[in-house]
């Protein structure tokens, strides 16, 4: 399993930096959040994306793929009543998904709270026009390659969404081999009634798992809180999962760069720990 730091966590420094310091602190990979690219990352031009793909591969942390989708550009959602308005989000996706491909990574995440919002007194039309949306994306994902995941997010961040298995029935919905589900453990960890190994051990075996968020129900990164990390790498390994999995804090005290290393050093302690035991 390679873990990857999701790029936001060093906005602070430039492209090629976050690659050494991500590199120097032990991770595998860096998961890319578009807008620390551009408030336009969808129409990057291919000279750029060629580039960033080649800082990130000879610095030895590969892009593995992209998260936090529809912040840029401005006045996207999936679930818009407003067809103009779904219509640009769905080519702002294809184009991520192409953007993912050529900077080598395989996973999308559409997390997005904000721009997949039930319109409020026209909810049914509203979630049957996310789902349309996501289903209209499927086979741009399986061409080029690309996992793209449904993050279930809690309330009241999102109210579309909020369990693994509501994104699983969308999943099996829609029925693309592409089109997968995920968790995010902080997520979880508020809304789920069972604890994240246990829905591991439930979901995982039906295949439509593909990702993992490692965070702590206080929005910070693992080892920052009271969440237990090794039951749920434990429940990972249990369940084969070889996939790749992201460290995402939503909160950096003192900084990104320090909660990164430490968050880092606390999962690989617990995995060598696992190792040992």
């Amino acid at each position: 399993m390679r873990i990857s730091l999701c790029s936001e966590v060093l906005a602070d420094y430039d492209f090629p930096r976050q690659c050494e310091l991500a590199k120097q602190m032990g991770y595998d990979g860096l998961e890319i959040a578009p807008l620390t690219l551009s408030t336009e990352p969808h129409l990057l031009s291919a000279e750029r994306r060629k580039e960033i793909r080649r800082i990130a591969e000879d610095t030895g942390v590969p892009v593995t793929g992209l998260h936090y989708l529809l912040r840029a550009p401005e006045g996207l959602s999936i679930t818009a009543t407003d067809a103009a308005v779904r219509s640009r989000t769905v080519d702002v996706i294809r184009r991520l998904i192409a953007l993912c491909h050529d900077l080598g990574g395989s996973i999308i995440v559409h997390g997005s709270p904000a721009q997949r919002r039930l319109e409020a007194g026209r909810e049914t039309e509203s979630y049957r026009c996310g789902v349309e949306c996501w289903a209209a994306i499927a086979k741009d994902a399986e061409a080029a390659g690309v996992t793209y995941c449904i993050e279930p997010l809690h309330q009241p961040d999102a109210n579309f969404v909020n369990t693994v298995e509501e994104a699983a029935a969308i999943v099996r919905q829609i029925d693309s081999p592409a089109v997968r589900t995920m968790i995010d453990c902080s997520a979880a960890s508020i809304w789920e009634k069972q604890t994240v190994p246990d829905l591991i051990r439930q979901w995982m075996p039906s295949g439509l798992l593909a990702h993992i968020h490692f965070n702590d129900t206080n929005r910070r990164g693992p080892g920052d809180g009271a969440l237990q990390f090794g039951p749920i790498l434990a429940a990972l390994r249990e369940t084969g999962y070889t996939g790749d999995a992201s460290i995402e804090p939503f909160i950096y005290i003192p900084d990104g760069a320090t909660c990164a290393a430490r968050n880092i050093g606390y999962m690989r302690g617990v995995i060598d720990g696992l190792g040992a035991s």
